[in-house]
């Protein structure tokens, strides 16, 4: 009798301890669960104020771990290019990590807002958002724009002119001009008369009158995307930058630029592909001439005339019949009568079988 209360007794304790170790571990693991992290921005926002154009703002914005469970910053995403970000990765509970942004002003006038978006595993917060807020005031400016626009034909030359002034209260110089290339050419020089003078800057300050002239034989074709940099003596803003922009086109264009036959057979005939040349200048289309083609490949003869439009040429390359079987590979030379290119080279290959 006593064995079975023994055993009864032995059998209710440790149901107890199964019971209560049981309410633990789910006490344990609803903790677990609870556990996590919250992003708290300390400033959100950093203002400036105003600022000199062409000045480089960086700012830390701190962000603390205000949760129970580790803060991972999964990403750092700025709404442009001019803000690049860094940042902690990893800030543990109750820590403070770090986002650092740069914003470049020299692009800007006026009030500028640059954000940063902050990716974390923050449940309730996932997206988060930093900002930079300034006035960016350009010490040295251009007008009526800061930047001078092209279209034109190599070889052909375009001068566009803008106005130099400063909100400086020394009187403003130019130091020094450098260019991209000797195909682009500045002259300067102080405005004298009152009324040459634009209702810009400090008032009495020097303003300047910029004359740029873009072209000659040696202007690259494409698209036109460079800077013409200037030295002042500007406290806040000694260099300005002038934009380049627009394009030059070539004087005539060849297409197709690469001739490919592939596998051809001359055994029923000639084997012809066709080139068209033509040229860019619309005011001078009679003026452009193909005068001769010449062949640096055996078996590859080419052939230009003219068509019932002026400026306009084709060029006619043929595989003759009975040439050597194997690959060729070599080039056409187009001669023209156009100053600036006279010649130009297309590649030609192909396979006779």
């Amino acid at each position: 009798m006593v064995e079975k209360r023994f055993v009864s007794m032995a059998l209710i304790a440790l149901a107890t301890l199964t019971l209560a170790g049981g309410a633990f571990a789910q006490q344990k693991s609803a903790d677990a669960s609870a556990a996590k992290p919250k992003i708290t921005l300390v400033e959100p926002v950093k203002d400036f104020g105003t600022v000199p154009k062409g000045q480089m703002l960086d700012w830390s914005f701190v962000i603390k771990n205000t949760g129970t469970a580790d803060l991972e910053i999964k990403s750092a995403n700025p709404t442009c290019g001019c803000t690049v970000a860094d940042f902690d990765k990893l800030i543990k509970p109750g820590q403070s990590g770090k986002i650092t942004a740069h914003v470049d002003t020299t692009n800007f006038s006026g009030p500028i807002s640059k954000a940063v978006t902050i990716q974390s595993n923050d449940p309730e917060t996932p997206a988060a958002q930093v900002s930079i807020a300034a006035t960016v005031k350009p010490y040295v400016e251009a007008y009526p724009a800061g930047f001078v626009r092209y279209t034109l034909l190599q070889g052909e030359e375009q001068t566009q002119s803008v106005t130099l002034y400063s909100e400086d209260e020394a009187p403003f110089e130019i130091l020094s001009v450098t260019t991209p290339g000797e195909w682009v050419k500045v002259k300067h020089s102080k405005i004298a008369l009152d009324s040459e003078r634009i209702k810009a800057g400090r008032a009495g300050q020097n303003q300047y009158k910029v004359d740029v002239t873009v072209g000659g034989s040696t202007t690259p074709v494409g698209p036109l995307t460079d800077k013409i940099v200037f030295k002042t003596n500007s406290k806040f803003q000694p260099e300005y930058r002038l934009s380049l922009s627009g394009v030059v086109r070539p004087t005539y264009i060849v297409a197709p630029s690469v001739v490919n036959f592939g596998e051809v057979s001359t055994e029923m005939g000639q084997a012809e592909r066709v080139i068209t040349v033509q040229s860019n200048n619309r005011a001078q289309m009679d003026a452009f001439k193909v005068s001769k083609v010449e062949s640096n490949i055996p078996g590859i003869t080419a052939e230009a005339k003219s068509t019932d439009q002026a400026g306009i040429f084709e060029v006619s390359v043929k595989v003759v019949k009975g040439t050597k079987p194997g690959e060729f590979d070599g080039k056409l030379k187009i001669f023209t009568s156009d100053p600036i290119k006279p010649t130009t080279e297309i590649p030609v290959r192909g396979m006779v079988k």
